[in-house]
């Protein structure tokens, strides 16, 4: 699509452009992966202050991951000025195991990345319980049926 735009010589506004490269998604772009019992959930985040660009939170077993970058307005009105950065609020909600202690997630930022690490709980082995299929025979009824008088068990 680029190339098309580029060579048919419409001139085409900066946000049509990216929506049509398909760069509307506000989400952000993240790297996910298991070191041992440490979850490790990477974040593409370039050009942006991690102390007060980036809000991190942990709520109902999902981290939320939340930055903002601000166009530089002087640059934006020079003539010629063309920008494929992405400027705007960009989020990712990632689901997180049950029982995580929220203590123990720790995030740093180095070199446009942010590297948030989270202490896996101890999984303990998933225990099964048999249910027991009751036969209704067509009745709808919330007690399971009697057993026959005769019933020997």
């Amino acid at each position: 699509m680029d190339n098309f735009l580029r060579h048919s010589g419409i001139e085409v506004p900066e946000p049509v452009r990216r929506f049509l490269q398909g760069e509307s998604d506000g989400s952000l772009r993240v790297e996910q992966y298991q070191e041992g019992n440490t979850l490790v959930i990477r974040v593409e985040l370039p050009g942006i202050d991690p102390e007060s660009d980036v809000d991190i939170s942990v709520t109902d077993d999902t981290l939320h991951v939340q930055a903002w970058r601000e166009e530089n307005t002087e640059r934006a009105g020079q003539m010629g000025y063309r920008s494929e950065f992405r400027y705007g609020k960009r989020s990712r909600s990632i689901p997180l195991p049950r029982g995580v202690n929220q203590d123990s997630i720790a995030a740093t930022y180095e070199d446009g990345v942010l590297d948030i690490r989270i202490e896996l709980p101890e999984q303990s082995e998933p225990q099964a319980t048999k249910i027991r299929v009751v036969r209704t025979s067509g009745r709808t009824t919330t007690q399971p049926p009697q057993e026959p008088e005769d019933y020997v068990g």
